[in-house]
């Protein structure tokens, strides 16, 4: 039986990453990036987005990212580091959420792009679709309407709201609800 539980999800693309002569996955945040992060997360914070989960990619940046933000949050909701997050695809990143418990209403997933733009830009209900303009995802999507173009630069943060269960979020049946950078700040 579907659950009728209004849930969150939070996309967030980790901050500014520095380029020293390091793996990709071991790259660090630059000086941007400890700036920004902090300011995401005061910025969720204020919005009221606390998440009760949070599934943070392996890799250095995110970690960086995580620690950063997670002081300007408040509460101590669960942390996963997620191998499968490190340069994951949009689908992967897609049934990381599918995976996620019922008791959680609010989930924070911090990853890289592309796929965590990808996500986004398919989880957007198109315009004239009862999930893009009504509480619930009730219904298929409209065919032939473009979802919204979603890029999410470094540290942007993309909130969506659906109906139902983890996994019952699928491509094109959420809400984006806010979208932000560290520039609209």
């Amino acid at each position: 039986m579907a659950s009728d539980t209004t849930r969150r999800l939070i996309l967030l693309r980790h901050a500014k990453s520095d380029w020293p002569d390091v793996p990709d996955r071991d790259r660090p945040l630059a000086k941007r990036g400890r700036r920004d992060a902090p300011r995401i997360g005061r910025w969720l914070h204020e919005q009221g987005y606390q998440p009760d989960v949070v599934v943070v990619s392996a890799a250095t940046r995110t970690r960086q990212t995580w620690d950063l933000v997670a002081p300007e949050l408040g509460g101590s909701p669960a942390v996963h580091f997620e191998p499968r997050a490190y340069a994951a695809s949009a689908l992967t990143l897609l049934y990381l959420a599918q995976e996620l418990p019922a008791r959680y209403r609010t989930a924070l997933l911090i990853a890289h792009n592309p796929g965590l733009s990808e996500l986004a830009a398919s989880l957007a209900a198109p315009p004239e679709s009862p999930a893009a303009t009504g509480p619930a995802a009730t219904g298929p999507a409209v065919k032939d309407s473009p979802r919204p173009a979603i890029s999410l630069p470094t540290a942007a943060v993309a909130v969506f709201e659906f109906t139902g269960d983890w996994p019952s979020l699928t491509p094109g049946h959420a809400r984006l609800t806010n979208l932000t950078t560290p520039a609209d700040l």
